[in-house]
């Protein structure tokens, strides 16, 4: 995921080759960082210039939301996670923050 810190996604009104590539690898990224805790990417969405998801581990669930990367460079470094009753919860736990390196840890202390 490194080769994208910083950068600068172009604002559009679809979507762009480079925010599609991005969504990709952050989803397959998300999936690999989960396995060694247990826990899978159940759902993933792919919105305009945003991402979000469902996380599971065993009956427990956090949702995941990178917001809108358009207009700054993007750093990785604003990632909600909350805990949510099941995968459509969009409401949940309160809000937390966290950074991509930490953030296999973060989702972690939310499935305790």
């Amino acid at each position: 995921m490194e080769k994208w810190i910083g950068f600068r996604f172009e604002s559009s009104t679809g979507l762009t080759p480079e925010f599609a590539q991005f969504a990709k690898e952050i989803k397959k990224y998300i999936k690999n960082i989960l396995a060694p805790i247990g826990a899978e990417l159940i759902s993933f969405n792919r919105g305009h210039f945003y991402v979000s998801g469902f996380i599971k581990k065993d009956s427990k669930y956090v949702y995941f939301s990178i917001s809108d990367v358009r207009g700054t460079e993007w750093g990785y470094d604003k990632i909600l996670v909350r805990t949510a009753r099941d995968s459509k919860d969009y409401f949940g736990g309160d809000n937390c923050w966290t950074n991509l390196p930490k953030f296999t840890e973060r989702v972690k202390d939310l499935f305790a």
